[in-house]
């Protein structure tokens, strides 16, 4: 709001007070330098809803609108502030606006190697995770478990991809990590 807006709401007898040079001026200077941020942010509202061009500080507050923010507890515990240093996630804040813009999806196949495989290829920004499901690690047979196969790139991130597993995953299934492609077997769809 421009001074002479501010000065359009002032009641009649303000209005003929002011003059070139005078307090009443300097102060609706002053307010209306207070609202330009305030207006400045409105203005661009909607690019803080859009994970991918949401200020960086702003995307940790986007992923707890979408229920992401358990997969990074330690951060959220230690920078209760808005001010942030640290990106939540190992792998980066990139990473991070990709998994809020695909919260829908990977909530719709939640509990599914599909949507377990998704969520950790796009929590880690590295593809190549493969799930085998009623199978060990050593290829044998073993019900309601699944053996995930980490790609080498993504051991960085092992835990995190623990977190994600012991979430995603339906309760009743076990599960193990093995590293690179040392294991054989028939990969879940």
């Amino acid at each position: 709001m421009k001074s002479s807006e501010i000065k359009e709401l002032l009641p009649q007898l303000f209005q003929r007070t002011l003059r070139d040079g005078g307090p009443l001026n300097a102060l609706l200077d002053v307010m209306a330098s207070l609202h330009e941020p305030v207006e400045t942010v409105l203005a661009n509202l909607a690019t803080f809803f859009n994970p991918r061009t949401a200020p960086d500080k702003f995307v940790p507050y986007l992923a707890c609108w979408m229920d992401l923010d358990r997969f990074f507890p330690l951060y959220c515990a230690q920078n209760e502030g808005f001010q942030r240093n640290a990106d939540p996630i190992s792998s980066g804040n990139g990473s991070l606006r990709e998994l809020i813009a695909s919260a829908a999806f990977l909530s719709q196949w939640r509990g599914t190697a599909k949507g377990l495989k998704h969520f950790l290829e796009i929590a880690t920004g590295v593809g190549g995770f493969r799930l085998l499901e009623n199978l060990d690690g050593e290829g044998q047979p073993r019900p309601f478990h699944v053996c995930i196969i980490v790609p080498d790139d993504a051991e960085p991130h092992r835990a995190l991809i623990e977190r994600i597993v012991e979430q995603e995953k339906p309760a009743y299934v076990s599960y193990e990590l093995k590293s690179g492609s040392a294991t054989e077997g028939r990969e879940a769809p």
